[in-house]
């Protein structure tokens, strides 16, 4: 059938997405490749479709197409089946189905670069465009065709009375490929051979040629129909273990949408106290085999059985409520997506507050002080080792969790029983004086430059928005301002390579960050900051200031100086068990 045809029966709802399948990942330049290779008359591949007959239809979750593509809301919506009614559902080729509904009937909204994601002007909504003018496309994509996503502002942009830019969603507006074409033309001041031949090789591909090639299977044995499922998904790319084990949680649980609520939780996680995560619900359903008590939590179909699909629909509430907790409690440490570097640490933070019945006072209240410092502590020191959350996973949780569950709740968070677990699997948290020095190395804006500055310079409320400063300003750092200073021309290289090294940086709350702006260090010590000279004087001798000189000629000094300082805190906090550290104030 041709590329319209298809697309009616998507809208009609009688075609349909199984749960089992994975939510849309292509790119818009994808998008534009498929049309490309459409109006150029390749084949597009074959599709494979299932006849689902009422009694089926009645027992699996649906979705629906998207149309309307938005990066930070990904998801189609679930598809309301009649009784009674069969429908046919997509086994392969929902990526390609959904990019032709996106470019004939829908939008694409993704982020644009260098804009902050909480910008509500970042993701602008762009629709499918042709070029009826240009000869040629994005060569880099191997485009013969200009196909983009633009704005309708973007599109309306006049050359000499000519706008080249035609929507490619109003093909299916034009009641035949010869006069209503050359009207279309008339409207956007068009003439000649090569925008009429470039419209009419969209037509054909959309409305003429048969571009879609499918077989139909017939079978009402749903398990042959799973296993021709992950056969044929078994390229491009490759649809993971957790999305076909989240389709049969789907199907399993009797009063909740296990896709519906799994979603909303990533969102949610991704979301805590405004600050960016990027939790996966491939994180989410390893929680839930932790914090249920799974026997194994493996990504394995034998793991994710009826039982334990009712056990876990069960402690959803719950279960839900102390990941939530985990992610605040993270948030509450300064974490964020950037300076994350394991989400896995998430889960036995969920497990030890589920288990032992902490509620939402954990996070605040002052009778955890000294537990959530333990907590701190132990995960800090656990994203800088390296190799920790990588290979074992599962054995290594299976430890911890071991441990939690066998200690008792009076005792607090047990760190000093998990690291020693954890040396057991070859996991040790001690660092070496290798190590020491590879974060001394450390830059600025580095993933784990924020946890060793917060490890070496407790005291402030990292809950709140806290930025690496530099204590130097980088700004003053040019070669030009260099020279005028007096900097030794031998010398001035060794500031510019260091002006983004450790040693210059400090954590300052975000106000007294702005404030600082590009003052000299000890400007911005002797300023309105720091009321009384002694506030001056502790605040430098806790970080490390009261190293510095008076103008900067000193800064290589400085720098040398407070990383030998550095390199003992790193030395004391470190090398002790984190059942013992109390280096890291609330």
């Amino acid at each position: 059938m041709t590329v319209a045809e298809a697309l009616k029966s998507i809208h009609n709802r009688s075609w349909v997405l199984p749960a089992i399948q994975r939510e849309f990942v292509w790119s818009s330049d994808q998008i534009c490749v498929l049309f490309d290779s459409l109006m150029r008359g390749y084949p597009v591949g074959s599709f494979l479709l299932w006849n689902v007959i009422p009694d089926q239809a009645a027992q699996f979750t649906f979705y629906d197409f998207l149309a309307d593509y938005h990066e930070k809301n990904p998801y189609a919506r679930v598809a309301q089946i009649s009784a009674g009614r069969n429908v046919t559902a997509v086994l392969d080729g929902q990526q390609r189905f959904t990019s032709l509904n996106i470019g004939l009937y829908g939008s694409y909204a993704e982020r644009l670069p260098r804009k902050w994601a909480t910008n509500p002007d970042a993701y602008p909504r762009k629709r499918l465009y042709l070029n009826l003018l240009s000869r040629t496309g994005d060569e880099e994509l191997g485009l013969t065709y200009d196909l983009q996503f633009l704005t309708e502002q973007e599109a309306e942009s006049e050359l000499d009375g000519q706008r080249p830019w035609f929507r490619v969603a109003d093909i299916l507006q034009l009641e035949n490929s010869g006069p209503a074409m050359m009207a279309a033309l008339e409207q956007h001041g068009l003439s000649g051979s090569q925008p009429f031949n470039t419209l009419y090789n969209l037509y054909e591909g959309v409305r003429t040629k048969t571009a879609i090639n499918a077989y139909l299977e017939e079978s009402t044995d749903a398990d042959r129909v799973l296993d021709i499922f992950v056969r044929v998904n078994s390229g491009g790319t490759k649809l993971s273990n957790s999305d076909l084990l989240l389709s049969m949680a789907t199907n399993q649980w009797r009063e909740l949408d296990a896709r519906e609520e799994i979603r909303s939780l990533v969102t949610e996680l991704n979301q805590e106290q405004g600050r960016p995560f990027a939790f996966s619900k491939d994180l989410v359903l390893k929680a839930g085999l932790v914090l249920t008590e799974a026997p194994d939590f493996r990504f394995k179909i034998s793991n994710f059985t009826q039982a334990n699909m009712e056990r876990l629909e069960k402690a959803w509430p719950q279960m839900r409520a102390s990941l939530l907790r985990s992610a605040r409690l993270l948030a509450t440490f300064g974490l964020s997506e950037r300076t994350l570097t394991a989400d896995s640490v998430v889960i036995p933070l969920a497990y030890y507050l589920h288990s032992h019945g902490h509620d939402d006072a954990y996070i605040i209240s002052s009778a955890h002080s000294k537990d959530r410092v333990a907590v701190r502590s132990w995960v800090f020191r656990s994203l800088l080792k390296r190799g920790v959350w990588g290979s074992g996973l599962d054995t290594l949780l299976n430890r911890i969790c071991t441990v939690i569950r066998q200690s008792p709740p009076s005792d607090g968070f047990p760190a000093g029983d998990i690291e020693a677990a954890m040396a057991a699997r070859g996991k040790s948290l001690q660092f070496g004086p290798e190590e020491i020095e590879e974060l001394l190395d450390l830059q600025y804006s580095k993933a784990r430059t924020f946890a060793v500055l917060a490890l070496l310079y407790p005291g402030l409320n990292l809950s709140q928005d806290v930025h690496e400063d530099h204590i130097f300003p980088r700004s003053r750092f040019r070669r030009s301002a260099l020279t005028r200073m007096g900097i030794p021309a031998e010398k001035i290289e060794d500031y510019l390579v260091r002006a983004n090294g450790l040693p210059n940086l400090q954590l300052l709350a975000g106000t007294p960050n702005v404030e600082k702006s590009d003052a000299w260090p000890w400007e911005w010590l002797d300023g309105p900051h720091f009321p009384t000279a002694q506030t001056r004087e502790e605040y430098a001798t806790r970080n490390d200031l009261d190293l510095l000189p008076s103008e900067p000629v000193g800064f290589l000094d400085f720098y040398e100086g407070r990383r030998l300082r550095m390199r003992e805190r790193l030395l004391s906090v470190l090398g002790e068990s984190a059942a013992s550290t109390d280096v890291l104030g609330e």
